[in-house]
């Protein structure tokens, strides 16, 4: 094997100083800065600044709305995660079998995640609007009056909807790149030994779909929790003493709204630090279960 040199010791560095920079700028900097915010209670015009260590932090997790806020923010996250994932599993694996017609059929599924989290969310509120929709007049065939924006868990449906479907052709891009790198002889090994089309893809499709899944899942995960805020801004219009919202929505309601900077802050710290663990106990006990070939 080659190994790559180069002419000058420091030229190696000079490259790595414009990435190092950015990464620098727009996340080291501002969580340092969020973190020292967190133990003071700013002035939103920046004219000073009093000392009161825990106490954001104390107000944060003893307060019953952020601890109502937290428990949906759970169960938001693992529901769109995984009915993003199911979904964009299911829709690779049928684009993986089209023979006619194949290359429009992906470029339909892929072309949805072009579409920015603000015009998805906007799309999403004309589908389940409450005039003109056509999922709430679907749903009053079976009774179900519903009403996103005023009702608490209409909304939170339409949110995960919303949510779920901007994320799956992420999920099937990566699903259907997967399953065609299973080489020809394994599939047909597999088509030899089990004739069960579901037992095949349970016991050897899925399992070599291991290290996609597993990278999927801590993508999918960071979506559900930040990139889904621009989905949620647009549909609970401003309106989010009625309706759920996610913890990053509330860090920007509590710092930008309510001038709050340093309770924002805090529960900045305290979503940073969530997703840190959570991120070591996926690749501490989670990617144990994933075998890479």
């Amino acid at each position: 094997m080659k190994r790559v040199q180069f002419s000058r010791p420091l030229l190696p560095y000079l490259f790595l100083l414009p990435q190092m920079a950015v990464v620098f700028i727009f996340f080291y900097w501002p969580s340092v800065q969020a973190v020292q915010s967190s133990f003071y209670l700013e002035d939103p015009f920046g004219f000073g600044s009093t000392f009161v260590g825990f106490s954001n932090y104390r107000d944060a997790v003893t307060n019953s709305q952020y601890l109502r806020i937290s428990a949906f923010t759970v169960v938001f996250t693992l529901l769109v995660t995984f009915f993003s994932l199911a979904f964009g599993l299911l829709l690779a694996t049928k684009a993986d079998a089209v023979i006619r017609g194949s290359s429009t059929y992906k470029t339909l599924l892929i072309s949805v995640y072009a579409i920015a989290p603000p015009v998805a969310g906007l799309i999403g509120m004309m589908f389940f609007d409450q005039h003109v929709g056509p999922f709430v007049a679907f749903a009053r065939y079976f009774g179900w009056d519903m009403k996103v924006g005023m009702n608490y868990y209409d909304t939170a449906f339409a949110m995960i909807v919303v949510a779920v479907w901007k994320q799956i052709p992420y999920n099937f891009i990566f699903f259907l790149s997967g399953l065609q790198s299973i080489p020809v002889s394994v599939r047909e090994a597999a088509a030899i030994d089990c004739r069960a089309p579901l037992r095949r893809f349970w016991t050897v499709t899925l399992p070599m779909l291991a290290p996609t899944a597993f990278f999927l899942l801590i993508i999918n995960m960071t979506y559900s929790l930040f990139d889904t805020f621009g989905i949620i801004d647009v549909i609970v219009k401003d309106k989010a003493a009625n309706n759920p919202i996610t913890l990053v929505y509330k860090v920007y309601m509590d710092g930008f709204r309510g001038n709050d900077i340093g309770g924002s802050a805090a529960q900045s710290v305290i979503l940073m630090l969530v997703v840190f663990v959570l991120t070591i106990f996926q690749f501490r006990f989670i990617e144990r279960r994933v075998h890479y070939n």
